[in-house]
């Protein structure tokens, strides 16, 4: 959500006078480029909590290529050591991809053995990986996302769950009350459904907070019931100091249940 045109301390900066009191950052294997980061995140006092692993879309657990799955488990180990050096506590994975070269069989199997193998670095790191539904035609349903969860029967692999990915085919306060306490970390981002007179449909997209579908009294609900008291990450496009305040106001009425 943060500028790429000004450097890493800037960028910082820019969240931290926006009123965000946390930070979810992207892998690097640079070191130099972490150390950056932790500078940044130590001068301007906005801890990373989280960070977003960088390889699970291009190279994921689920494919049947020996080489693209190293490639995939290099990434999360890579991800979990930044984890640990920012003193971040999770690190979110998308486990898997359904397409026409890989079944919705293959990507559980597949996924959770390559899970498993990173469960014993998680501990020693004391990192959790958080396993993120998305658009990747996998875990569609929130009793599925428990079950999946379950099956590794371990504290270091939870749920990140993201408010809006859900919106288009389920309610996300149904998922929060089927998750529960295996949710570890949320994404909040908003959902709309728009009439374009130019195609004579409604056309589905991630919106402004406040403007979508979402009802956010349920969904304050819903974390309540379940007594969630972890961090709340806004996932929106970028914008500068003006429009990081008023996405930053209209999370904070959410976080107040609207």
């Amino acid at each position: 959500m943060l500028p790429t045109s000004i450097g890493i301390l800037e960028r910082f900066q820019l969240a931290r006078d926006a009123g965000f009191e946390e930070i979810e950052c992207p892998t690097t294997p640079d070191p130099s480029k972490a150390q950056e980061m932790l500078d940044a995140s130590r001068r301007v006092s906005l801890r990373i909590h989280s960070v977003m692993n960088q390889e699970h879309w291009r190279s994921p657990l689920s494919s049947s290529d020996a080489a693209v799955v190293e490639k995939s488990m290099e990434g999360m180990r890579t991800s979990l050591h930044n984890a640990k050096f920012w003193g971040a506590d999770t690190v979110l994975l998308v486990p898997a991809v359904v397409n026409p070269e890989t079944t919705y069989e293959e990507a559980w199997e597949r996924s959770q053995r390559q899970i498993r193998k990173l469960i014993p670095l998680a501990e020693e790191l004391k990192v959790i990986i958080g396993i993120e539904e998305v658009w990747n035609k996998f875990l569609l349903s929130p009793l599925e996302f428990a079950h999946y969860i379950d099956e590794f029967d371990s504290p270091w692999i939870r749920a990140y769950f993201d408010v809006g990915n859900v919106v288009l085919y389920s309610y996300p306060q149904q998922w929060i009350r089927t998750l529960g306490k295996r949710i570890v970390k949320l994404h909040i981002k908003d959902f709309s459904f728009k009439s374009d007179p130019a195609i004579h449909k409604r056309v589905a997209d991630f919106g402004q907070l406040l403007e979508g579908e979402i009802d956010w009294r349920a969904v304050h609900g819903a974390l309540a019931a379940i007594g969630y008291q972890g961090t709340a990450t806004v996932e929106l496009p970028a914008g500068d100091g003006e429009y990081l305040k008023e996405v930053n106001r209209r999370f904070d009425r959410i976080l107040n249940g609207v």
